[in-house]
C-alpha cells in the first residue's frame, strides 16, 4: 500500500512538472551523467517560488503544488517577462466576450470585474477594448468546460488559465467553474483579481502577481508602449511602487496574524505568509480589504472578538476576516485612549491575558478585549517592559507563544510573562526573501 501510495505521489508530481515546468523525459547526455531530468526540473521549481533547493519532494514542495494557481506554465520566469517569439498583438482595439457565467456570482458583478481588470492594463499602455456580444472576439472569456486540451482539475489547484496573443484561441481566458468566485473578498477567490492576472497573459505578459506593480508595467510597456492619451504636461499616473521583502533595511507598517496566517504591511502592499509555505503571497491592500485605508499605522487580530483591526491617524477599521464591519471606521477613543493621542505606532494581542497592547511613543496602553476598558495604572514606559528597546517600536505581533516587538529593521523575540529577550532578529524573519 505504500509503495502504491509513492508511486501515485510520483506520477502526479511528475505530471505536475511537466504541466508548469515543461519538463520533458529526457534520455541525453545529462541523463547519461546520473542528472536526471525531474532533479533539474525540481529544482527550478523550488528556485522558482523560494523553496529550500534540495532537488528533492520535500514536504514545503508538497505544499506548494496544493495551492491554488494560474494555469500559465511558469518555465524560468524574471522578474517580469514575455512569452517570447514576440507574441503580442499587432493592433491596439481588442474585443472581448464574456460566453458565460459563474452561479457563484451575478451577472452584473462578473461584467464588473472583467471590465476593471481589463483597464487595469488599458491605463498604462495604448490598448483599448469594447466588449462583444456575440461572435468571436479577441479575447473570449468562459467558465467551465471550454473546450481546449487543458482541462481544470477540481476544488484547488488551478484557478484558471489564459493564451498568448495569436489566432484562434489566443488571448483566450478561461476560469475553473470549480473555483469559488467571488466579487468581493471573503470565503472565495476575487474574480477580477484572477482575472487581471490572466489578462496580463491574454496580452502576452508573464505577471507574477495579480497586482500591477512596477515591474509588470514595464514588462506590458516593452510590448506595447506607454499610454498616449495622458498629457505629457499632467503628472503621469505610477504603479505604486513594490516593496521588497528582501531589502534588510525596509521597516513596515504592521505586523498581524489572520486565522493562522501571519500579514506583513507596507505602503499600499501586503503579504500573506501561509504556515505551510515560506513564500509570501504579496497583494494590494484594496485588493484584500477594498475599504482599508493604505500606509498604515498599526494592526491587530482579536481572538476575542475574531476581528482584524487596521490603524491609521486617529481612525481604526474593523474586518470580520475579509469584510468589513458595520460602524467603522470609528475614533481611536473608542477603544479608550486618551484624545491627545493622535496615532498607534503598533498594536499587539495577547492570547494569555486576553489583552491587546497599544504602543504610543515611548509608552504603550493595555486594553482588556472582554471588558472593552482600558486598564487602570497606564500607560507605562515601554523599555519598563520590554528591556533592550531604545527606539520606537514600528510594528508588533504574537506567534507561537513569543512576543516580536519590531523597532525599525530589526525584530525582538519575548517571553511577555516573563519579560525575557530572547533574540534580536532581522524583519525578514518572518517575511522570508525570495530572490535567488
Amino acid at each position: 500500500c505504500k509503495t502504491f501510495l509513492k508511486l501515485m505521489i510520483k506520477l502526479i508530481f511528475q505530471s505536475y512538472l511537466k504541466k508548469f515546468f515543461n519538463l520533458t523525459e529526457e534520455s541525453g547526455p545529462g541523463a547519461r551523467r546520473g542528472i536526471s531530468p525531474v532533479t533539474k526540473k525540481l529544482s527550478e521549481m523550488q528556485r522558482f517560488y523560494g523553496l529550500q533547493i534540495t532537488g528533492t519532494l520535500d514536504a514545503d514542495t508538497l505544499a506548494m503544488m496544493k495551492k491554488p494557481r494560474c494555469g500559465v506554465p511558469d518555465g524560468k520566469i524574471a522578474r517580469f517577462s514575455t512569452f517570447g517569439g514576440n507574441l503580442k498583438w499587432e493592433k491596439n482595439s481588442l474585443t472581448y466576450r464574456i460566453v458565460n457565467y459563474t452561479p457563484d456570482m451575478s451577472a452584473a458583478e462578473v461584467d464588473d470585474s472583467m471590465e476593471k481588470a481589463l483597464q487595469v492594463w488599458a491605463k498604462v499602455t495604448p490598448l483599448r477594448f469594447t466588449r462583444i456580444y456575440s461572435g468571436t472576439a479577441d479575447i473570449m472569456i468562459s467558465f467551465g468546460h471550454h473546450g481546449d486540451y487543458y482541462p481544470f482539475d477540481g476544488p484547488g489547484n488551478t484557478l484558471a488559465h489564459a493564451f498568448a496573443p495569436s489566432s484562434g484561441i489566443g488571448g483566450d481566458a478561461h476560469f475553473d467553474d470549480d473555483e469559488p468566485f467571488t466579487f468581493r473578498s471573503n470565503s472565495g477567490y476575487v474574480l477580477f483579481m484572477v482575472a487581471a492576472h490572466e489578462f496580463g497573459h491574454s496580452l502576452g505578459l508573464n505577471p507574477e502577481t495579480f497586482v500591477l506593480p512596477r515591474d509588470d508595467v514595464n514588462g506590458i510597456q516593452s510590448l506595447y508602449g506607454p499610454n498616449p492619451d495622458i498629457n505629457p504636461r499632467e503628472p503621469k499616473p505610477t504603479a505604486p511602487t513594490t516593496p521588497d521583502a528582501c531589502d534588510s533595511t525596509m521597516v513596515l507598517d504592521a505586523v498581524t496574524t489572520l486565522r493562522g496566517e501571519m500579514i506583513f504591511f507596507k505602503d499600499s502592499f501586503l503579504w500573506r505568509s501561509y504556515p505551510q509555505s515560506n513564500t509570501p503571497q504579496q497583494t494590494l491592500i484594496n485588493n484584500f480589504w477594498p475599504s482599508a485605508p493604505v500606509n498604515i499605522d498599526a494592526a491587530y487580530e482579536s481572538r476575542q472578538s475574531d476581528k482584524i483591526f487596521l490603524f491609521k491617524g486617529r481612525k481604526v477599521w474593523a474586518f470580520t476576516g475579509y469584510r468589513a464591519v458595520p460602524g467603522y471606521p470609528k475614533k481611536l477613543n473608542a477603544f479608550g485612549l486618551p484624545r491627545d493621542v493622535t496615532k498607534v505606532d503598533a498594536a499587539l494581542y495577547d492570547v494569555e491575558s486576553r489583552k491587546t497592547l497599544f504602543f504610543v511613543g515611548d509608552n504603550y496602553y493595555s486594553y482588556d478585549e472582554a471588558r472593552r476598558t482600558m486598564d487602570r495604572g497606564f500607560p507605562k514606559r515601554v523599555d519598563e517592559t520590554f528591556s533592550g528597546l531604545t527606539s520606537k517600536v514600528t510594528a508588533a505581533f504574537q506567534y507561537r507563544g513569543f512576543t516580536y516587538i519590531y523597532s525599525g529593521p530589526y525584530m525582538f523575540e519575548y517571553n511577555l510573562r516573563t519579560r525575557r529577550l530572547f533574540r534580536v532578529l532581522r524583519n525578514s524573519y518572518y517575511l522570508r526573501c525570495t530572490n535567488f
